[in-house]
């Protein structure tokens, strides 16, 4: 069955088929060129710009990460786009040093080096790898006992604490998971540590989950997870030129003066290297839920062991290449429609970010296929292939940066896609685009099941979803999209600013453990994960569908009760974060009372009764929930009229853009920031949306009032509630503003 026939109700055809946005004859003219479209993305084609853009390590600054760029460039313009190469000067410190042993109660140095495999071609390429590191790490040589600090997150400290253990002065080891890594050390130097280490174990991310590469796709003994460690959710890109593009003559920080700098030393290790340094660890055993997969006692610490760490980088200015091609609109030239994925590699990087960026060739190579045929886009179209993204996001926070007046002015909508692989389609993005995005998979066939990418979606929810998620999944015209946080380049765009995005990606059934290694390269991929590359047309295909129908709506399929119902989710769980912590300040000063506090059966737990804590004063939560009465009335309107004037020929569609509709449709995104940016981070101006200050990847929803309240800063937090509740006034006066221009149209 042809993808584009899948959506459609029984009886009916292209020739009647209704999109939003168009009129029917658009419809009709849109729906042909998109069937045109998906036949050209080719597996053997994937395959191959897969093995070459993997050949070899393409970190930033490396020979191979500006090969690649100028291979990218000259493959969009033989594509016939016009495309360019924008270069940024960025700060990016490399290894010279590294140092870990254990000195105390035995002696042991860590190899840290990542061994050749015989089976793995590019495995071998050490000259031109990059050692394992943690980026933006500072230099420092400390040597102190260790302590084991499970995820390294806030909770962890506080657990700690309870029992008594101070790590002031000591080095911590933190296993991933639980919170991006650069929370991990960020968190340790706020409790006194001097030092931190990462490791992955393998409980998670080893023999745990599977075998191990290369008999099974999970991470050897002694593969290491490289990465980034800038306080990123301070602000992402280069550490030196906050806020600005790092372009020539652009103002520097000096080196000590940036922020985004960890304030201690850290490196990660592998698990043969962290088993050592554990069971050398004493003091009280581990809760069950720290303890990983290795063979020995999980204890805390401190002492006996003691560890010496050296971290000494070369801090120079490095080049990165971002690549831009361009297909200019006609009609709506101005409003420009935004497709990235980045195109470094901490090394070979086949999954992260090849699987993407070839998709994204491949998109391209369709269109630039349908401009032969005649197609002309009404919307200009940008696609990027960022530079950089795997220390900070660089490439893309660079370019925003620089460009930012323009956007403001011309973006309506930006599509990311970052790593790829077999399985389920996954959606984040604005609620806004909820509805669209959501008839687009619809409209894509699953190349595993033959059944459209959303009804696979559907049915793994309702299968595999919590017990709301399962009714939703039942019930709801429209699959939630993920609310998103950060960890790739849809961040200045959405969060700094208020550019409408989405986020797009399959997986799910290709599990594995080669994240940031060297076997994260083309053997890797075609044993382990799309071997034969149909999920990098599926993902071709849907994002392809997804600009095409963007840039081609006489009216923009912005929507906005998704919106309304999403941000209501948002504010009842803050509401609810409240009482809860409410009830457990009543439940511990219970205890406090009944002289039993901390509930233990184990007395070396037992501490000094804390004070009596005061409960979270009564919030106001009105002019939230007035706000979103207030939205929901609008956001109801305008669904309802956008709707209705698609009806017959749907040509007042063109009349309602004609009348200046896309233009406020463009800035509804806007209108959920704010100038001055979240309290003590301006650079994140979203009030809907952000990473978490000590989550960093993951999303933190009301981002100013939720973090308020988890910080008991109530005084701050009304005063975030009344800033939200602003933002969504502006937003309902809009889409008021909106919805009578289109009704206007329809007369």
């Amino acid at each position: 069955m042809a993808a584009g026939m899948l959506a459609m109700a029984p009886g009916t055809s292209d020739d009647d088929r209704r999109l939003p946005g168009y009129s029917l004859e658009a419809a009709r003219t849109e729906l042909n060129w998109e069937e045109q479209f998906r036949v050209v993305p080719d597996p053997d084609t994937l395959r191959e710009t897969m093995r070459r853009l993997s050949a070899h390590p393409h970190h930033v600054g490396s020979p191979y990460d500006k090969d690649n760029a100028e291979w990218i460039l000259g493959r969009f313009r033989s594509f016939g786009l016009e495309a360019r190469i924008e270069q940024f000067d960025v700060l990016f410190p490399t290894p010279i040093e590294r140092v870990v042993e254990l000195v105390a109660p035995t002696r042991f140095v860590a190899r840290l080096v990542e061994p050749v495999l015989s089976v793995d071609p590019t495995s071998g390429q050490k000259k031109e790898q990059l050692p394992t590191y943690n980026a933006y790490s500072i230099d420092g040589d400390v040597t102190a006992p260790l302590v084991y600090v499970n995820r390294g997150v806030p909770a962890d400290y506080e657990e700690l604490e309870r029992r008594g253990v101070s790590v002031r002065g000591a080095i911590v080891i933190a296993r991933y998971g639980g919170s991006w890594r650069g929370i991990k050390p960020k968190v340790a130097a706020e409790h006194g540590a001097v030092g931190c280490l990462i490791y992955s174990d393998p409980a998670d991310d080893g023999y745990g989950p599977g075998a191990v590469f290369p008999e099974g796709a999970f991470r050897p003994r002694d593969g290491v997870q490289r990465g980034s460690v800038a306080d990123m959710p301070f602000h992402p890109g280069d550490p030196l030129t906050p806020g600005v593009g790092a372009v020539p003559g652009a103002e520097r920080l000096p080196l000590s003066a940036a922020a985004t700098l960890t304030r201690i030393p850290v490196l990660p290790i592998s698990y043969a290297d962290a088993t050592p340094l554990l069971s050398a660890i004493q003091g009280p055993v581990a809760p069950p839920e720290w303890r990983g997969g290795l063979p020995l006692t999980y204890r805390i610490g401190p002492g006996p062991a003691r560890v010496h760490l050296k971290v000494r980088s070369d801090w120079r200015t490095r080049p990165l290449y971002d690549v831009i091609a361009t297909i200019p609109g006609t009609a709506a030239a101005g409003e420009w429609i935004i497709r990235g994925n980045h195109h470094d590699a901490w090394v070979n990087g086949a999954e992260d970010p090849v699987s993407g960026q070839m998709a994204l060739l491949e998109e391209a190579r369709g269109l630039g296929e349908l401009l032969r045929r005649g197609w002309k886009p009404r919307r200009t179209i940008i696609y990027a292939a960022w530079d950089g993204e795997e220390p900070g996001l660089l490439g893309s926070t660079e370019w925003a940066e620089t460009h930012a007046d323009e956007l403001d002015r011309h973006a309506a909508v930006y599509i990311n896609t970052d790593g790829n692989g077999r399985g389920y389609l996954g959606m984040g993005g604005s609620s806004s685009l909820e509805h669209f995005i959501n008839a687009v998979a619809r409209d894509i066939q699953d190349p595993e099941t033959g059944l459209s990418a959303w009804k696979r979606l559907q049915l793994n929810q309702i299968r595999f979803g919590k017990k709301e998620e399962r009714r939703e999944a039942r019930e709801r015209s429209d699959l939630r999209l993920d609310p998103l946080g950060s960890g790739s380049d849809f961040t200045p765009f959405l969060q700094h600013l208020g550019i409408a995005s989405l986020d797009l990606g399959y997986g799910g059934e290709d599990d594995g453990g080669i994240y940031h290694s060297i076997y994260d390269d083309f053997w890797w991929y075609t044993h382990y994960s799309d071997t034969s590359f149909v999920y990098g047309r599926a993902l071709a295909q849907t994002v392809g569908t997804a600009v095409m129908r963007l840039a081609d709506a006489e009216l923009l399929p912005i929507e906005f009760k998704g919106l309304a119902d999403n941000v209501q989710r948002y504010a009842d769980e803050v509401a609810k974060l409240v009482e809860e912590r409410r009830e457990t300040v009543t439940e511990r000063n219970r205890q406090l009372d009944e002289g039993v506090y901390p509930a233990t059966s184990d007395p070396r737990l037992a501490t000094v009764p804390p004070d009596r804590e005061a409960g979270p004063p009564h919030l106001n939560f009105a002019p939230l929930q007035n706000a979103l009465d207030s939205l929901r009335r609008s956001a109801a309107r305008y669904d309802s009229v956008f709707a209705a004037v698609g009806q017959g020929d749907g040509k007042a569609y063109e009349r309602a853009a004609a009348a200046g509709v896309n233009a406020r449709l463009l800035q509804s995104e806007r209108r959920l920031t704010s100038p001055e940016g979240l309290p003590n981070r301006p650079w994140f101006r979203h009030l809907i949306y952000a990473p978490g200050f000590y989550t960093g990847y993951a999303v933190k929803t009301l981002p100013g009032v939720r973090e308020a309240i988890e910080q008991k800063n109530w005084g701050l937090a009304e005063a975030e509630v009344e800033r939200v509740a602003g933002a969504l006034i502006d937003e309902a006066t809009l889409v008021s503003l909106a919805a009578d221009l289109v009704e206007r149209s329809a007369r």
